[in-house]
Order: C-alpha cells, then structure tokens, then sequence
C-alpha cells in the first residue's frame, strides 16, 4: 500500500509526513518547535522561535538574485484537534494516521493536519532546495492561529525584513485570495448555585450526534446542523410538556468549528421517561427531516443514568435555554457588492453548564468592522438578557483587498500559463492571519493561495492528491520571478 510520503512531489509530501508524525494541537507547541528547529538545522538554514512562540527560518538569496524583493512564506504551525466518537486518538502524544483513499488523502477518525499543515510542508520544501533560484526568503510559521491567532497577534514588529507575503492557508486550488472576514471570540459567563434534584426524578442523558460539523468560517453558508441549536428545542419542549429539568449540558469543542455533537442530561419523573423518549424519537426523525439534504447522519438518543445530587435552579435554567433560543447563529449578512461571499457570521461553538458554571463560546466574524460590532453588541445583549457576564477577546481586523497587488499579478499570470485557464480571486469569510500581520508590516504586498483540502476541522478532513503538485510548481516559479527591490 502507498504511503502519503511517495507522493509526488515528494520534497512535500515527505514533510508533510514527517510533521502528521509530530502531535501539535493548538496550545501544545513544544514537540513541533522543536521539530522545525532540528530541520532546519539540518537543512542549513537559520531558525529561532521568537517571543510569540511563532518559528521564523531564513534563507539568503542564490547567487545573482540578491536584488530580488524578500518573500515571506507563511503558514501556521498547529492543527484542530477533532476525531470522530469511536477514536481513542490523543492529540498530544498521538501521531497522526494518514491513509490514501483515492483521490485524497486523509487520516482515520481524526483531522489530517492539512490545514496549515500543508503549507508547512511547502515552507520546509522550500528551506531545504538547493537547486531552486530565488531571492532572500522568511519563513514564518507562526502560534496557536486556531484559537486566537495568538502568534500573529504577539508578532514583534521590526522582525521581519520581507516585502512581499505569500500566506500558504487557503485551501482551494487556483483561487487566490485577496481578503479575508475578521473576527472576535465572545464568552458570556454565569456561575449559580445549584440546587438538590427531586429524590424522586430519575435523569436521562439525551445525545445529539452524527452532524457534519465543519470549519465556521468556510462552511458556515452551507446550512449545516449547529447541535446546540438543534438541541434547544427538545430541551425546551422536555422542560415545557414533561416538567424536566437541566442539570448538564455540553457541547462543542472548538470556537471555530460547528458543534457536531452535544449531550444533555435532564431529571425529571420517572412516569414520564417514555414520554421524553417518544419526543426524542419524533424530533430525531423532525431533524432528519429538515436536513435530509444537508445532513445523512444523524443520531438523537436517549438513555437513563445516575440521577445527579444538584442539578440548575429552574430561573436560572429557563434564562439559559431562552438564550440559547434567541442567541444568533449562522450567517447575518452577505457582502452587498459580492453577495456570493458571507459578510458577517456568528457560530455558537461551545456550551458547558454544570457545577454551578454555565459558559458559552462563540466566534463571530465579518468583514465590515461596523458590522463585527453590531454582530457583538446582538450577543450580548441576548446573553445580558440571561443575566450573563459578556467578555470579547482575540479581536482582529479583516483584510482589505489589494485588486492593484504586483505579486497578485504575477501569480495570475504564471498560474494561466501553467493551467491554461484564469485564476479566480476572492475574498474569503475565513479568518487568515494576514490582517494581523499588514497591521504590524503595512508595506507588504499580501496573497493566499494552496492546495485543495475539504471539510478542514472535522475528522473528515482531506487533501486532493492532484493539487499539490501543480501548487509547488507555481511557489517555485514565482520565487524564480519575484521583481527586483
């Protein structure tokens, strides 16, 4: 059987490889740090990590091309760490496990790492080249971009020398993007004190499973299931018609990706567990309903367990599930002058309510600043409703497209040389870390552009086999003819 490793072309595929061998989820960093400062020692070219944990390489110019304008290559460093239910994968001691189906390639049961993984990949290709003509190059592979952009954001100004950006994290072959949605993470908060469950209730943990879940920012148009939306209405119905009661609630795992599961359990009286299964057998088959084409797995179960000692006070509760209700999620608004693109998009990643805590993470972005700040001032005023402590962070701005780019240009032309057809160019509702980095480097002439890769943030996760070759050989001939400083 094949292995990703003997694809070609293998000075990438072989990285690649060599880095789904490394655990590197967001916030565990050590392992991949030093990964990248062995190889580039080994590939003899200069690397340090820098105050913001992000990896910078250096490599001089070839001979006789030392006037050319210095490229920054960059890509991020870590990887979402999704797996489906049945997988007993550890993303910090676990490498991943890639396999060839077909076309693609993929890894079993959890994410592949291709995004960014890919463009790390491409950034160490580059690095270790000896025979490849270009002018001086940075690498910047930067920290954690998947829960805050935190090494973009903590970038030292003044440490890189580049002229021209080339961002390696788009994810469809032959569009190039020029612009890109911002984004801010809101957290609204609320600690209770809980209260003694009735000896008599019995308790059923109800779970929501199987939806597709995805990337927030590329998939979010799509339509696809939220579990926390999607479990609010039985939860609401439950406590209406069968006097049921909350007791936990969990759901979601990453601000940037759609819940694809969440787990409930409620007590209340034993007469009524059959009833409640009923309901969730009839909104099972209402949910299969709604997304029959969108969806194809969906699950919803219910099972008795362990009746809990405390469970929330019923104000408190039935606070919780009107916000959970009212609380926007999915897209507001498209780009007006593109209205193909989404503008602004909220996505209601995260819920845990248990022990007297309840905390519910969202990622909302836009593309219109004033926009990002009505999209905020909408949540928390739904959660201020609920009696919650509203808190925003990891703000950052979009990107503003450049239609005037001298390295846009230059891609589109090289790429229709190579590919006998137009690049397309876009502006993505996908958070990128270019933003960030122009506000630090605002001279830099910024592009986006890479590989095919699918359903990124989920254990679906893959990367077409056939884009990966044409993407090198374009990085390669654009390093080649990179204009004169």
């Amino acid at each position: 059987m094949s292995e990703i490793k003997d694809l070609k072309p293998t000075c990438v595929w072989r990285n690649f490889d060599a880095l789904t061998q490394v655990p590197r989820p967001s916030g565990h960093l050590d392992k991949v740090h030093q990964f990248l400062l062995d190889f580039a020692k080994r590939a003899g070219v200069e690397a340090y990590v820098d105050k913001a944990k992000n990896v910078v390489m250096k490599k001089p110019a070839t001979k006789g091309m030392e006037n050319r304008k210095t490229v920054i290559l960059q890509a991020h460093m870590d990887m979402v760490p999704q797996k489906a239910p049945e997988s007993k994968h550890n993303f910090e001691t676990d490498p991943i496990e890639t396999w060839i189906d077909g076309e693609w390639v993929k890894a079993k049961n959890t994410t592949l790492g291709a995004d960014n993984g890919m463009g790390v990949a491409a950034i160490l290709a580059v690095m270790e080249d000896k025979n490849l003509k270009h002018g001086p190059i940075e690498g910047l592979i930067t920290a954690d971009e998947e829960t805050g952009m935190f090494g973009a954001n903590d970038l030292p100004e003044g440490e890189l020398d580049g002229d021209i950006l080339m961002n390696l994290d788009s994810e469809t072959w032959g569009k190039f993007v020029i612009g890109s949605a911002g984004g801010v993470d809101i957290t609204a908060e609320l600690d209770y004190k809980e209260v003694p469950t009735d000896a008599t209730d019995k308790a059923v943990k109800v779970t929501l499973s199987g939806l597709r879940g995805g990337h927030s920012g590329l998939e979010i148009h799509e339509g696809r299931g939220n579990a926390n939306k999607l479990m609010v209405r039985l939860v609401h119905e439950a406590i209406c018609e069968l006097d049921a009661r909350l007791a936990t609630w969990h759901g979601g795992n990453m601000r940037n990706a759609i819940p694809f599961k969440a787990e409930v359990v409620l007590t209340l009286p034993k007469e009524n567990i059959p009833a409640l299964q009923e309901m969730v057998a009839d909104w099972k088959e209402e949910f299969i309903q709604e997304y029959k084409d969108i969806e194809s797995g969906i699950e919803l179960t219910a099972e008795e367990v362990e009746t809990p000692a405390t469970q929330v006070p019923e104000a408190i509760q039935d606070n919780l599930i009107d916000a959970i209700y009212a609380c926007h999620n999915g897209v507001m608004r498209m780009i007006p002058s593109i209205p193909t693109v989404v503008e602004t998009s909220s996505n209601l990643a995260i819920i845990d309510i248990e022990s007297g805590k309840a905390s519910f993470k969202i990622l909302a972005r836009s593309s219109n600043e004033s926009m990002k700040a009505y999209i905020g001032e909408t949540l928390q005023s739904c959660f201020n409703m609920a009696g919650m402590k509203v808190t925003f962070s990891g703000s950052y701005g979009g990107w503003d497209p450049n239609p005037d780019s001298e390295v846009l240009d230059l891609l589109m032309k090289l790429y229709k040389e190579q590919n006998n057809e137009e690049g397309i160019v876009q502006v993505d509702h996908a958070g990128l870390e270019c933003s960030i980095i122009l506000g630090k480097y605002p001279h830099l002439d910024v592009v986006s552009f890479g590989p095919t890769i699918r359903s990124p943030h989920t254990s679906t996760e893959r990367c077409l086999i056939s884009t990966v070759e044409p993407f090198w050989n374009l990085l390669k001939k654009v390093l080649e003819e990179v204009p004169t400083k």
